[in-house]
């Protein structure tokens, strides 16, 4: 019996997620592992000072193809998305673009709310982890 509640316990454990992310099932997008520091205090990231003002940013080895962040609300909140388009593989016109809150696929203009990441098709936006250490955001996979 010991035995049994040992391994229900392990699975418990292995099963938590630090940050709530799910893990990516998307078989169009892989996981690719990076790390990155935004200084919200330097000007080219001013705009993620204000909530609902979605930027793009497109660093190499930054996400596939770059990372879209916004603020969601005034409490210091923030969702950061892959900028490729869910539903097909990454290709040059499958980059988001912003589109006011939401991102489109160039491909075929499908949108995606920034906020929620849904779009009503079969897989929403890959979501990123967020940190936020006081003014400088951390965003990692």
């Amino acid at each position: 019996m010991k035995k049994y509640f040992l391994i229900i316990i392990l699975i418990f454990v292995f099963a938590c997620d630090k940050n709530n992310v799910v893990n990516n099932t998307n078989p169009y997008l892989g996981n690719n592992n990076f790390s990155i520091d935004i200084n919200l205090s330097l000007p080219s990231y001013n705009k993620l000072n204000y909530p609902g003002a979605p930027l793009l940013i497109t660093i190499p080895g930054v996400g596939i193809q770059g990372v879209i962040v916004m603020r969601t609300g005034a409490s210091g909140d923030f969702v950061a998305w892959e900028a490729s388009c869910p539903i097909q593989y990454p290709t040059n016109c499958s980059k988001l673009t912003i589109k006011g809150i939401n991102a489109q696929c160039t491909c075929d203009n499908n949108e995606f709310n920034l906020y929620t990441g849904d779009g009503g098709k079969q897989y929403p936006l890959k979501r990123y982890n967020v940190e936020n250490l006081n003014g400088v955001l951390r965003i990692y996979n």
